[in-house]
Protein backbone atom coordinates (compact mmCIF):
# COMPACT_ATOMS: atom_id res chain seq x y z
CA UNK A 1 0.00 0.00 0.00
CA UNK A 2 1.30 3.73 -0.93
CA UNK A 3 2.95 5.10 2.46
CA UNK A 4 4.93 8.00 2.79
CA UNK A 5 8.38 7.60 3.03
CA UNK A 6 10.17 5.98 6.14
CA UNK A 7 13.07 8.19 5.81
CA UNK A 8 13.76 11.59 6.17
CA UNK A 9 13.42 14.78 4.02
CA UNK A 10 11.58 17.89 4.39
CA UNK A 11 11.48 21.10 5.61
CA UNK A 12 9.99 23.69 8.34
CA UNK A 13 6.96 25.85 9.02
CA UNK A 14 5.44 29.17 9.83
CA UNK A 15 1.91 30.85 9.17
CA UNK A 16 2.22 31.00 5.60
CA UNK A 17 -0.83 32.90 3.22
CA UNK A 18 -3.24 30.16 1.82
CA UNK A 19 -2.15 28.94 -1.75
CA UNK A 20 -3.32 31.53 -4.09
CA UNK A 21 -5.13 29.41 -6.59
CA UNK A 22 -7.84 29.38 -4.18
CA UNK A 23 -8.36 25.99 -4.31
CA UNK A 24 -11.60 25.40 -2.56
CA UNK A 25 -10.34 24.23 0.48
CA UNK A 26 -12.90 21.48 2.83
CA UNK A 27 -15.31 22.41 3.68
CA UNK A 28 -16.43 24.35 1.14
CA UNK A 29 -18.20 27.43 1.52
CA UNK A 30 -20.98 28.98 -1.11
CA UNK A 31 -20.01 31.95 -2.66
CA UNK A 32 -20.93 34.97 -1.58
CA UNK A 33 -23.60 36.94 -3.57
CA UNK A 34 -22.70 39.96 -5.63
CA UNK A 35 -23.65 43.05 -3.28
CA UNK A 36 -23.17 45.14 -6.47
CA UNK A 37 -21.04 48.34 -6.85
CA UNK A 38 -20.84 50.53 -3.26
CA UNK A 39 -21.02 53.71 -2.59
CA UNK A 40 -18.72 56.21 -4.15
CA UNK A 41 -16.10 57.45 -1.71
CA UNK A 42 -15.62 61.27 -1.27
CA UNK A 43 -13.69 64.03 0.47
CA UNK A 44 -15.33 64.11 3.69
CA UNK A 45 -14.55 68.21 4.04
CA UNK A 46 -15.75 68.15 0.91
CA UNK A 47 -19.55 70.11 0.57
CA UNK A 48 -22.47 67.44 0.12
CA UNK A 49 -23.92 67.02 -3.36
CA UNK A 50 -27.22 68.97 -3.49
CA UNK A 51 -29.97 66.63 -4.96
CA UNK A 52 -31.20 67.18 -8.68
CA UNK A 53 -34.14 65.98 -10.68
CA UNK A 54 -33.31 63.74 -13.00
CA UNK A 55 -32.34 65.31 -16.58
CA UNK A 56 -34.48 63.17 -19.42
CA UNK A 57 -32.54 61.56 -21.91
CA UNK A 58 -31.83 63.73 -24.77
CA UNK A 59 -32.76 62.19 -28.97
CA UNK A 60 -29.33 61.94 -30.76
CA UNK A 61 -30.38 61.96 -34.11
CA UNK A 62 -27.42 60.72 -36.84
CA UNK A 63 -26.56 57.52 -33.99
CA UNK A 64 -26.67 54.34 -35.93
CA UNK A 65 -25.95 52.11 -33.31
CA UNK A 66 -25.31 52.47 -29.56
CA UNK A 67 -21.68 50.86 -28.53
CA UNK A 68 -21.26 49.35 -25.28
CA UNK A 69 -19.44 50.86 -22.67
CA UNK A 70 -16.15 49.43 -22.37
CA UNK A 71 -15.53 47.44 -19.56
CA UNK A 72 -13.69 48.60 -16.59
CA UNK A 73 -9.60 47.67 -16.19
CA UNK A 74 -9.44 45.15 -13.54
CA UNK A 75 -8.31 46.06 -9.95
CA UNK A 76 -4.55 45.14 -9.10
CA UNK A 77 -4.12 41.81 -7.54
CA UNK A 78 -2.31 42.68 -3.45
CA UNK A 79 0.93 41.97 -3.03
CA UNK A 80 1.58 38.26 -1.45
CA UNK A 81 2.33 39.16 2.10
CA UNK A 82 6.16 38.16 3.41
CA UNK A 83 6.40 33.93 3.77
CA UNK A 84 3.46 33.49 1.48
CA UNK A 85 3.80 31.15 -1.49
CA UNK A 86 4.65 32.26 -4.62
CA UNK A 87 1.05 33.07 -7.00
CA UNK A 88 0.16 30.35 -9.03
CA UNK A 89 0.77 30.81 -13.03
CA UNK A 90 1.24 27.67 -13.56
CA UNK A 91 -1.46 24.33 -13.09
CA UNK A 92 -0.73 21.53 -11.32
CA UNK A 93 2.37 19.94 -9.99
CA UNK A 94 4.46 22.49 -12.03
CA UNK A 95 3.22 24.97 -9.63
CA UNK A 96 4.78 23.11 -6.96
CA UNK A 97 8.37 22.94 -8.13
CA UNK A 98 7.90 26.62 -8.80
CA UNK A 99 8.71 27.04 -4.77
CA UNK A 100 12.04 26.95 -3.71
CA UNK A 101 12.24 25.70 -0.52
CA UNK A 102 9.85 22.88 -1.80
CA UNK A 103 12.14 21.79 -4.75
CA UNK A 104 15.18 21.45 -1.48
CA UNK A 105 12.35 18.92 0.28
CA UNK A 106 11.98 16.96 -2.73
CA UNK A 107 15.32 16.45 -3.22
CA UNK A 108 16.08 15.89 0.65
CA UNK A 109 13.44 13.28 0.43
CA UNK A 110 14.53 11.29 -2.52
CA UNK A 111 18.10 11.24 -1.46
CA UNK A 112 17.54 10.05 2.04
CA UNK A 113 14.36 7.79 0.75
CA UNK A 114 16.71 5.75 -1.82
CA UNK A 115 19.28 5.54 1.14
CA UNK A 116 17.30 3.65 3.30
CA UNK A 117 15.78 1.53 0.87
CA UNK A 118 19.45 0.59 0.01
CA UNK A 119 20.45 0.36 3.73
CA UNK A 120 17.56 -2.05 4.66
CA UNK A 121 17.87 -4.47 1.63
CA UNK A 122 21.90 -4.37 2.36
CA UNK A 123 21.51 -4.63 6.23
CA UNK A 124 19.48 -7.72 5.56
CA UNK A 125 21.48 -9.41 3.80
CA UNK A 126 24.74 -8.42 6.47
CA UNK A 127 22.71 -10.01 9.35
CA UNK A 128 22.28 -13.37 7.11
CA UNK A 129 26.07 -13.03 6.48
CA UNK A 130 26.80 -13.14 10.23
CA UNK A 131 23.97 -15.23 11.18
CA UNK A 132 22.92 -17.63 8.67
CA UNK A 133 19.92 -17.49 10.64
CA UNK A 134 16.78 -16.87 8.25
CA UNK A 135 14.45 -15.74 11.43
CA UNK A 136 16.79 -12.94 12.20
CA UNK A 137 17.36 -11.39 8.53
CA UNK A 138 13.18 -11.40 8.68
CA UNK A 139 13.58 -10.08 11.79
CA UNK A 140 16.43 -7.25 10.80
CA UNK A 141 13.83 -6.08 7.85
CA UNK A 142 10.02 -6.46 10.39
CA UNK A 143 12.01 -3.95 12.72
CA UNK A 144 12.07 -1.43 10.19
CA UNK A 145 8.24 -0.93 10.87
CA UNK A 146 7.18 -2.13 14.71
CA UNK A 147 8.91 0.83 16.48
CA UNK A 148 7.37 3.50 14.58
CA UNK A 149 3.94 3.40 16.83
CA UNK A 150 6.68 4.06 19.54
CA UNK A 151 8.57 6.87 18.15
CA UNK A 152 5.00 7.96 16.70
CA UNK A 153 3.11 8.01 20.14
CA UNK A 154 5.97 9.02 22.36
CA UNK A 155 7.99 11.61 20.46
CA UNK A 156 5.07 13.24 18.75
CA UNK A 157 5.84 15.95 20.79
CA UNK A 158 8.97 16.99 19.45
CA UNK A 159 6.82 18.46 15.92
CA UNK A 160 5.70 20.89 17.09
CA UNK A 161 7.72 21.88 20.22
CA UNK A 162 10.67 22.54 18.12
CA UNK A 163 11.18 24.45 15.15
CA UNK A 164 10.88 22.01 12.07
CA UNK A 165 13.74 22.77 10.37
CA UNK A 166 16.27 21.68 13.33
CA UNK A 167 14.04 18.87 14.02
CA UNK A 168 14.83 17.76 10.79
CA UNK A 169 18.18 18.34 10.56
CA UNK A 170 18.69 16.68 13.52
CA UNK A 171 17.13 13.88 12.25
CA UNK A 172 18.54 13.32 9.38
CA UNK A 173 22.01 13.77 11.43
CA UNK A 174 20.91 11.41 14.05
CA UNK A 175 19.88 8.36 11.44
CA UNK A 176 23.77 9.12 9.58
CA UNK A 177 25.20 8.69 12.64
CA UNK A 178 23.25 5.56 13.76
CA UNK A 179 23.96 4.07 10.13
CA UNK A 180 27.72 4.62 10.56
CA UNK A 181 28.19 3.10 13.70
CA UNK A 182 26.52 -0.15 11.60
CA UNK A 183 29.64 -0.26 9.25
CA UNK A 184 31.78 -0.61 12.53
CA UNK A 185 33.07 -4.72 12.15
CA UNK A 186 32.59 -4.92 16.05
CA UNK A 187 29.41 -4.15 15.98
CA UNK A 188 27.54 -7.41 16.96
CA UNK A 189 24.31 -8.47 15.59
CA UNK A 190 22.25 -7.41 18.51
CA UNK A 191 23.88 -3.76 18.30
CA UNK A 192 23.14 -3.90 14.43
CA UNK A 193 19.21 -5.07 15.38
CA UNK A 194 18.93 -2.02 18.07
CA UNK A 195 20.11 0.85 15.96
CA UNK A 196 17.75 -0.38 12.91
CA UNK A 197 14.92 0.14 15.58
CA UNK A 198 16.43 3.60 16.69
CA UNK A 199 16.62 4.74 13.16
CA UNK A 200 12.85 3.51 12.83
CA UNK A 201 11.80 5.10 15.55
CA UNK A 202 13.09 8.53 14.77
CA UNK A 203 11.42 8.26 11.13
CA UNK A 204 7.81 8.82 12.12
CA UNK A 205 9.11 11.75 13.83
CA UNK A 206 10.85 12.92 10.82
CA UNK A 207 8.20 12.57 8.34
CA UNK A 208 5.16 14.24 10.79
CA UNK A 209 6.97 16.62 11.13
CA UNK A 210 7.87 17.24 7.03
CA UNK A 211 4.16 16.75 6.54
CA UNK A 212 3.45 19.45 8.82
CA UNK A 213 5.98 21.74 7.44
CA UNK A 214 5.13 21.37 4.27
CA UNK A 215 1.54 23.59 5.25
CA UNK A 216 4.20 26.47 6.06
CA UNK A 217 5.88 25.88 2.78
CA UNK A 218 3.54 25.61 0.48
CA UNK A 219 0.02 26.63 2.44
CA UNK A 220 -2.87 24.73 3.59
CA UNK A 221 -4.51 24.52 -0.13
CA UNK A 222 -4.13 22.79 -3.45
CA UNK A 223 0.05 22.94 -2.93
CA UNK A 224 0.21 21.50 -0.55
CA UNK A 225 -2.36 18.19 -1.32
CA UNK A 226 -0.46 18.35 -4.75
CA UNK A 227 2.81 18.35 -2.67
CA UNK A 228 2.16 15.55 -0.49
CA UNK A 229 1.31 13.44 -3.76
CA UNK A 230 4.62 14.30 -5.31
CA UNK A 231 6.53 13.06 -1.95
CA UNK A 232 4.24 9.99 -1.89
CA UNK A 233 4.37 9.34 -5.61
CA UNK A 234 8.34 9.42 -4.86
CA UNK A 235 7.94 7.14 -2.22
CA UNK A 236 6.07 4.32 -4.24
CA UNK A 237 8.80 4.47 -7.11
CA UNK A 238 11.69 3.75 -4.45
CA UNK A 239 10.18 0.68 -4.13
CA UNK A 240 10.23 0.20 -7.22
CA UNK A 241 13.70 2.01 -8.27
CA UNK A 242 15.51 1.12 -5.08
CA UNK A 243 15.48 -2.28 -4.39
CA UNK A 244 16.49 -2.99 -8.15
CA UNK A 245 19.75 -0.36 -7.00
CA UNK A 246 20.36 -2.13 -3.99
CA UNK A 247 20.51 -5.48 -5.60
CA UNK A 248 23.07 -4.23 -8.51
CA UNK A 249 24.60 -2.33 -5.62
CA UNK A 250 25.59 -5.71 -3.64
CA UNK A 251 26.89 -7.33 -7.21
CA UNK A 252 29.40 -5.01 -6.71
CA UNK A 253 30.07 -3.94 -3.03
CA UNK A 254 30.01 -5.45 0.55
CA UNK A 255 26.80 -5.02 2.65
CA UNK A 256 28.78 -2.38 4.40
CA UNK A 257 30.23 -0.80 1.34
CA UNK A 258 26.27 -0.53 0.18
CA UNK A 259 25.04 0.57 3.89
CA UNK A 260 28.01 3.45 3.35
CA UNK A 261 25.53 5.03 1.05
CA UNK A 262 22.65 5.71 3.73
CA UNK A 263 25.07 7.80 5.68
CA UNK A 264 26.28 9.95 2.06
CA UNK A 265 22.54 10.49 1.47
CA UNK A 266 21.55 11.13 5.39
CA UNK A 267 24.26 13.99 5.41
CA UNK A 268 22.85 15.18 1.86
CA UNK A 269 19.53 16.10 2.59
CA UNK A 270 20.60 17.62 5.92
CA UNK A 271 22.82 19.83 4.25
CA UNK A 272 19.87 20.50 1.47
CA UNK A 273 17.55 20.91 4.68
CA UNK A 274 19.41 23.14 6.50
CA UNK A 275 20.48 25.61 3.69
CA UNK A 276 17.81 25.10 1.25
CA UNK A 277 14.72 25.93 3.93
CA UNK A 278 13.57 28.57 6.03
CA UNK A 279 13.86 28.54 9.52
CA UNK A 280 10.44 29.12 11.39
CA UNK A 281 9.57 29.52 15.01
CA UNK A 282 7.93 26.40 17.07
CA UNK A 283 4.74 25.42 16.34
CA UNK A 284 3.47 25.24 19.82
CA UNK A 285 5.24 26.50 23.19
CA UNK A 286 7.28 24.64 25.40
CA UNK A 287 5.06 23.53 28.00
CA UNK A 288 1.40 23.80 26.39
CA UNK A 289 0.77 19.93 27.01
CA UNK A 290 1.35 19.38 30.38
CA UNK A 291 5.29 20.14 30.85
CA UNK A 292 7.44 17.04 29.69
CA UNK A 293 7.85 15.81 25.93
CA UNK A 294 6.34 12.68 26.94
CA UNK A 295 3.56 14.59 28.19
CA UNK A 296 2.67 16.66 25.47
CA UNK A 297 2.82 13.68 23.26
CA UNK A 298 0.50 11.81 24.95
CA UNK A 299 -2.08 14.65 25.58
CA UNK A 300 -1.79 15.56 21.76
CA UNK A 301 -2.66 12.21 20.96
CA UNK A 302 -5.64 12.12 23.30
CA UNK A 303 -7.01 15.65 21.91
CA UNK A 304 -6.26 14.12 18.10
CA UNK A 305 -8.10 10.77 18.81
CA UNK A 306 -10.72 12.33 21.05
CA UNK A 307 -12.22 14.66 17.90
CA UNK A 308 -14.91 12.43 16.10
CA UNK A 309 -13.62 14.12 12.68
CA UNK A 310 -10.07 13.62 12.97
CA UNK A 311 -10.46 10.19 14.21
CA UNK A 312 -13.11 9.29 11.33
CA UNK A 313 -10.12 10.60 8.73
CA UNK A 314 -7.47 9.33 10.27
CA UNK A 315 -8.86 5.80 10.31
CA UNK A 316 -9.64 6.46 6.68
CA UNK A 317 -6.31 7.00 5.95
CA UNK A 318 -5.41 4.11 8.17
CA UNK A 319 -7.79 0.88 7.28
CA UNK A 320 -8.20 0.17 3.45
CA UNK A 321 -4.05 -0.10 3.81
CA UNK A 322 -4.66 -2.50 6.50
CA UNK A 323 -5.91 -5.09 4.14
CA UNK A 324 -4.84 -3.88 0.72
CA UNK A 325 -1.39 -5.04 1.54
CA UNK A 326 -2.68 -8.71 1.91
CA UNK A 327 -1.66 -9.69 -1.89
CA UNK A 328 1.94 -8.45 -1.69
CA UNK A 329 2.63 -9.94 2.02
CA UNK A 330 1.23 -13.40 -0.15
CA UNK A 331 2.87 -12.83 -3.56
CA UNK A 332 5.52 -15.56 -3.08
CA UNK A 333 2.77 -18.24 -2.07
CA UNK A 334 0.54 -17.29 -4.75
CA UNK A 335 2.89 -17.42 -7.20
CA UNK A 336 3.77 -20.62 -6.44
CA UNK A 337 -0.10 -21.74 -5.98
CA UNK A 338 -0.66 -20.87 -9.84
CA UNK A 339 2.72 -22.53 -11.03
CA UNK A 340 4.13 -18.81 -12.85
CA UNK A 341 7.26 -18.42 -13.41
CA UNK A 342 9.80 -16.78 -10.90
CA UNK A 343 9.74 -13.34 -12.15
CA UNK A 344 6.04 -13.24 -12.00
CA UNK A 345 7.18 -12.07 -7.91
CA UNK A 346 8.40 -9.26 -9.10
CA UNK A 347 5.65 -8.58 -11.69
CA UNK A 348 3.45 -9.00 -8.58
CA UNK A 349 4.87 -6.93 -6.14
CA UNK A 350 4.70 -3.93 -8.69
CA UNK A 351 1.72 -4.27 -9.78
CA UNK A 352 0.13 -2.33 -7.00
CA UNK A 353 2.68 0.56 -6.56
CA UNK A 354 2.07 1.02 -10.70
CA UNK A 355 -1.52 1.48 -10.29
CA UNK A 356 -0.80 4.19 -7.40
CA UNK A 357 1.81 6.41 -9.15
CA UNK A 358 -0.39 6.19 -12.28
CA UNK A 359 -3.58 7.31 -10.71
CA UNK A 360 -2.09 9.42 -8.41
CA UNK A 361 -0.72 11.39 -11.25
CA UNK A 362 -3.88 11.64 -13.21
CA UNK A 363 -5.78 12.89 -10.14
CA UNK A 364 -3.17 15.19 -9.63
CA UNK A 365 -2.90 16.48 -13.07
CA UNK A 366 -6.51 16.55 -14.27
CA UNK A 367 -8.92 17.16 -11.66
CA UNK A 368 -9.76 19.93 -9.77
CA UNK A 369 -9.74 20.55 -6.01
CA UNK A 370 -13.42 20.16 -5.61
CA UNK A 371 -13.47 17.07 -7.92
CA UNK A 372 -11.11 15.58 -6.15
CA UNK A 373 -12.89 15.97 -2.20
CA UNK A 374 -15.88 14.34 -4.20
CA UNK A 375 -14.01 11.26 -5.11
CA UNK A 376 -12.77 10.95 -1.32
CA UNK A 377 -15.82 8.74 -0.09
CA UNK A 378 -16.67 6.87 -3.34
CA UNK A 379 -13.41 5.59 -4.03
CA UNK A 380 -12.23 4.54 -0.75
CA UNK A 381 -15.35 2.84 -0.43
CA UNK A 382 -14.48 0.65 -3.97
CA UNK A 383 -10.55 0.43 -3.53
CA UNK A 384 -10.57 -2.87 -2.38
CA UNK A 385 -13.07 -4.45 -4.40
CA UNK A 386 -10.33 -5.62 -6.87
CA UNK A 387 -9.29 -8.01 -4.34
CA UNK A 388 -12.29 -9.92 -4.84
CA UNK A 389 -10.93 -11.52 -7.93
CA UNK A 390 -8.55 -13.70 -6.36
CA UNK A 391 -12.05 -15.61 -5.46
CA UNK A 392 -11.65 -17.13 -8.64
CA UNK A 393 -7.79 -18.21 -8.59
CA UNK A 394 -6.69 -15.71 -11.47
CA UNK A 395 -4.12 -16.33 -13.59
CA UNK A 396 -1.29 -14.00 -13.53
CA UNK A 397 -2.67 -11.20 -16.10
CA UNK A 398 -5.88 -10.97 -14.28
CA UNK A 399 -4.29 -10.82 -10.94
CA UNK A 400 -1.43 -7.91 -12.10
CA UNK A 401 -4.71 -6.07 -13.34
CA UNK A 402 -6.66 -6.32 -10.36
CA UNK A 403 -3.60 -5.88 -8.11
CA UNK A 404 -3.30 -2.16 -10.37
CA UNK A 405 -6.82 -1.40 -9.96
CA UNK A 406 -6.28 -1.74 -6.06
CA UNK A 407 -3.25 0.10 -6.02
CA UNK A 408 -5.45 2.92 -8.29
CA UNK A 409 -7.83 3.04 -5.44
CA UNK A 410 -5.02 5.07 -2.88
CA UNK A 411 -5.80 8.00 -4.81
CA UNK A 412 -8.46 8.99 -2.75
CA UNK A 413 -5.74 9.92 -0.63
CA UNK A 414 -4.69 13.30 -2.76
CA UNK A 415 -8.55 14.71 -1.63
CA UNK A 416 -8.40 13.33 2.27
CA UNK A 417 -5.15 14.71 2.90
CA UNK A 418 -6.79 18.91 2.58
CA UNK A 419 -9.73 17.34 4.83
CA UNK A 420 -7.16 16.27 7.36
CA UNK A 421 -5.25 19.49 7.14
CA UNK A 422 -8.60 21.21 7.55
CA UNK A 423 -9.95 19.73 10.27
CA UNK A 424 -6.72 19.51 12.20
CA UNK A 425 -5.89 22.62 14.53
CA UNK A 426 -2.49 24.34 13.69
CA UNK A 427 -0.89 23.93 17.05
CA UNK A 428 -1.68 20.20 17.30
CA UNK A 429 -0.81 19.72 13.90
CA UNK A 430 2.80 18.28 13.55
CA UNK A 431 1.40 15.72 16.58
CA UNK A 432 -1.38 14.58 14.00
CA UNK A 433 0.73 14.24 11.43
CA UNK A 434 3.37 11.87 13.55
CA UNK A 435 0.79 10.11 15.05
CA UNK A 436 -0.95 9.20 11.30
CA UNK A 437 2.39 8.35 10.16
CA UNK A 438 3.20 5.92 12.70
CA UNK A 439 -0.45 4.88 12.65
CA UNK A 440 0.18 3.71 9.29
CA UNK A 441 3.10 2.02 8.77
CA UNK A 442 1.87 -0.33 11.95
CA UNK A 443 -0.95 -1.47 10.35
CA UNK A 444 0.69 -2.08 7.21
CA UNK A 445 2.56 -4.52 9.19
CA UNK A 446 -0.30 -6.08 11.70
CA UNK A 447 -2.27 -6.43 8.27
CA UNK A 448 0.72 -8.48 6.51
CA UNK A 449 1.26 -10.43 9.75
CA UNK A 450 -2.90 -11.54 9.86
CA UNK A 451 -2.34 -12.29 6.10
CA UNK A 452 0.33 -14.57 6.71
CA UNK A 453 -1.14 -16.09 9.69
CA UNK A 454 -4.76 -16.39 8.24
CA UNK A 455 -2.71 -18.18 5.29
CA UNK A 456 -1.63 -20.91 7.43
CA UNK A 457 -4.90 -22.41 7.92
CA UNK A 458 -7.26 -20.92 4.54
CA UNK A 459 -5.90 -21.11 0.67
CA UNK A 460 -3.88 -17.98 -0.28
CA UNK A 461 -6.40 -16.72 -2.79
CA UNK A 462 -9.03 -17.31 -0.61
CA UNK A 463 -7.23 -15.47 2.24
CA UNK A 464 -7.05 -12.09 -0.31
CA UNK A 465 -10.69 -12.29 -1.55
CA UNK A 466 -11.36 -12.15 1.84
CA UNK A 467 -9.32 -9.44 3.29
CA UNK A 468 -10.98 -7.60 -0.01
CA UNK A 469 -14.49 -8.16 1.90
CA UNK A 470 -13.93 -7.56 5.64
CA UNK A 471 -11.93 -4.54 4.28
CA UNK A 472 -14.43 -2.88 1.99
CA UNK A 473 -17.02 -3.44 4.99
CA UNK A 474 -14.88 -1.45 7.45
CA UNK A 475 -14.24 1.21 4.99
CA UNK A 476 -17.60 1.70 4.38
CA UNK A 477 -18.19 1.95 8.15
CA UNK A 478 -16.00 4.87 8.27
CA UNK A 479 -17.13 6.50 5.00
CA UNK A 480 -20.99 6.50 6.87
CA UNK A 481 -18.85 7.65 9.77
CA UNK A 482 -17.02 11.02 7.66
CA UNK A 483 -20.16 11.82 6.29
CA UNK A 484 -22.03 11.97 9.50
CA UNK A 485 -18.86 14.31 10.74
CA UNK A 486 -19.00 16.66 7.45
CA UNK A 487 -19.20 20.14 8.91
CA UNK A 488 -20.83 21.15 5.09
CA UNK A 489 -23.73 18.37 6.57
CA UNK A 490 -23.94 19.81 9.85
CA UNK A 491 -24.38 23.11 8.81
CA UNK A 492 -26.85 22.20 6.32
CA UNK A 493 -29.09 20.50 8.82
CA UNK A 494 -28.53 23.04 11.86
CA UNK A 495 -29.50 25.56 8.56
CA UNK A 496 -32.98 23.46 8.27
CA UNK A 497 -33.26 23.11 11.71
CA UNK A 498 -33.02 26.75 12.53
CA UNK A 499 -35.52 27.42 9.46
CA UNK A 500 -38.23 24.59 11.40
CA UNK A 501 -37.97 26.08 14.75
CA UNK A 502 -38.31 30.04 12.79
CA UNK A 503 -41.48 28.85 11.18
CA UNK A 504 -42.85 26.65 14.14
CA UNK A 505 -42.35 29.84 16.10
CA UNK A 506 -44.81 31.75 14.15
Amino acid sequence: MPTDSPAPADSPRTPSAPAAQAPAPFPERAPLPDPGPGPTLRDPGAPAAVARPPVPPQPQPHAPTLLPAPAPAPAPAAAPGPGAPAPLTRRGYRAVFAVAEFRAVFAAHLLSLLGVVVSELALTVLVYDLTGSPLLSALTFALGLLPYIVGGTLLAGVADRYPARRVLVVCDLLCAVCVAVMLVPATPVAGLLALRCLVAAIAPVFTGTRMAALTDILGEGDLYVLGRSLLRIVSQSAMLIGFGAGGLLLTVLSPRGAITVTVATFLCSAALLRFGTRDRPARATRGDGGGTLLAESLSGARLILGDRRVRALMLLFWVPPTFVVAPEALAAPYADAIGAPPAALGLLLCAMAVGHIGAELFVGSALSPRDRSRIVLPVAAAGLLPLLVYAVRPGLPLALAALALAGAGAAYVIGLDQWFVDAVPRELRGRAMTLLTAGLMTVQGLGMALAGLAAEFFPVHQVVAGSGIVGTVCTLLLVAEARRTDPRRRSCTEGRDGADRHVTSR
